[in-house]
């Protein structure tokens, strides 16, 4: 995945895997673009680059593996753990969860591990509070029945007296851009892109796009970016270009909220372009640029997603998907000096789907 033209620790790169797989759709036609009307012809997807690729050209060489339905991994469900621990008074226990990927099965036997929902998919936590740190769709199979749950759940926790909240990841504004822009040409910095084209080589899947409606759109638009609860600055990338939209996390999440209602391509690609941006506490200065969110933005620890653990531990899954040979995770990832925690199990890398209660137990 390109990095973008950041600074200091935005500038790190993981290696880049052989065997990048791309959706066999990749070179179909579709109604992607919300301009698209019957009997319309749609470019194929090499149409996107009239001129060719440019060199070091895509948000994704350097990004993760795409699973497809058939490399899916089987969860067997579980039996639903006991409902959440409920306080006498005061708020009720935060949990949060890492990228799901359109992984729903995965999802849903993670949040009845943690005694969230009951064996109907139902929340049954009461007042307990969970927040979601983006990445919902693209990779795995079911992303919109993903973002169905989210906002279903949102409304149960809420009549039960608790809550059940999202951020914005990465790729809720690269799906928020393939159905506004399609074949849009935007300015990427290394030649012309477009969402559409960086949408499918980023695991797109197309039926996602034919499921996707207008709630749903309106629902990841709303999306805040950034949030700070009980000391834990919850944000979805583990880089500081945060920093580049406000000194406050109101006006950081205003931004990006005018940012897309603006409606301007190369606009809402620069803001893609910027949270695709990973790594930036992982190295020597890592604690450093956790401390410069903290400081700004208020907080003890920062908690994201984004980055599989894996890879911050400089793992990756087996490139040819042998059963058995895939990263082991066991938990989150605490790191920078203990002011960072990585929640990104690496599900779409045959990893885990993590969903945690805070503050750890470790």
């Amino acid at each position: 995945m390109t990095q973008g033209a950041g600074q200091g620790p935005e500038t790190e790169r993981t290696a880049t895997l052989r065997d990048f797989r791309v959706p066999g759709y990749v070179n179909e036609t579709g109604p992607y673009a919300p301009s698209t009307h019957p009997g319309d012809v749609v470019p194929p997807f090499d149409d996107a680059y009239p001129e060719g690729h440019p060199d070091g050209y895509t948000p994704t060489q350097r990004d993760l593996p795409v699973i497809n339905r058939g490399d899916t991994l089987q969860v067997p469900v579980e039996p639903a753990g006991a409902p959440a621990a409920q306080p006498a008074d005061g708020p009720g226990p935060l949990y949060v969860v890492g990228d799901v990927h359109g992984y729903f099965d995965e999802l849903m036997a993670a949040l009845r591990e943690q005694g969230l929902i009951d064996a109907d998919g139902h929340w049954c936590a009461g007042v307990a509070r969970l927040w979601f740190l983006g990445d919902f769709t693209d990779r795995g199979p079911d992303g919109i029945g993903v973002i169905d749950l989210v906002m279903r759940l949102s409304a149960e926790a809420a009549a039960a007296g608790g809550y059940c909240k999202a951020l914005m990841g990465n790729h809720e504004l690269l799906l928020l851009g393939a159905k506004r822009f399609g074949d849009t040409p935007v300015n990427s910095g290394a030649g012309t892109a477009t969402f559409q084209a960086a949408w499918l080589l980023n695991g797109g899947q197309k039926t996602d796009m034919d499921r996707l409606q207008d709630h749903h759109l309106q629902w990841m638009a709303r999306l805040d970016a950034v949030e700070e609860v009980d000391g834990y600055l919850l944000v979805h990338s583990d880089t500081t270009a945060y920093l580049d939209y406000g000194d406050s996390i109101e006006a950081v999440n205003d931004t990006v909220r005018e940012t897309i209602t603006r409606n301007d391509a190369d606009e809402v690609w620069d803001l893609f372009r910027k949270f695709t941006k990973r790594f930036s506490f992982r190295d020597e200065g890592g604690a450093d640029a956790v401390r410069s969110l903290l400081d700004t933005y208020g907080g003890t620890r920062i908690v994201h997603g984004h980055s599989p653990i894996p890879y911050l531990l400089g793992e990756v899954g087996s490139e040819e998907g042998e059963e058995g040979t895939g990263p082991v995770v066991e938990g989150p990832h605490v790191y920078a000096d203990g002011l960072a925690i990585a929640m990104d199990g690496g599900v779409t890398m045959a990893g885990k789907l993590l969903v945690r209660q805070l503050p750890l137990n470790t």
